[in-house]
């Protein structure tokens, strides 16, 4: 998995400046340098996953476990809408098995799941991997207007 960890350091698409990207926080991810934004993709646990939804943008959650192999199917798909949909939307990657609370807390009993947040609360779920320009138009439909 190519996600970004809370506090590391990725490369902007733009200029190739390394920047930290929090778990948290309510705006976007900007580059310090070239002020692009920066696809931000971290991943969440039970500790840490009220803050990592806490954001004013459209958060995608993607519920998913090593050994399910459609979870593995659409992962790229979900990084990509990642880098795509910079400063739209935040997607947080929740492992199910290391964190179980956040499936008992949330209802989610298949994987993989996804959810989308607005503003800490959900607004809508997906249930099962599903074509990528069905989950694309999934995501876009939520989105404020640009």
């Amino acid at each position: 998995m190519t996600s970004v960890q809370p506090g590391k350091v990725v490369a902007c698409p733009s200029c190739g400046t390394r920047n930290r990207v929090p778990l948290g926080g309510r705006g976007r991810v900007r580059c310090s340098n070239c002020h692009a934004d920066l696809p931000w993709l971290v991943e969440a646990d039970d500790a840490t996953f009220d803050a990592a939804v806490a954001s004013r943008m459209l958060v995608l959650v993607d519920v998913w476990a090593v050994w399910c192999g459609p979870c593995r199917a659409i992962a790229p798909v979900v990084e990509q809408l990642s880098r795509e949909l910079a400063g739209r939307l935040k997607v947080v990657k929740v492992d199910a098995d290391r964190s179980p609370g956040i499936s008992r807390r949330h209802g989610v009993t298949a994987i993989p799941t996804l959810l989308l947040y607005r503003d800490g609360a959900e607004v809508s779920r997906q249930i099962g991997a599903v074509p990528a320009a069905q989950l694309r138009a999934w995501v876009e439909s939520a989105l404020p207007a640009a």
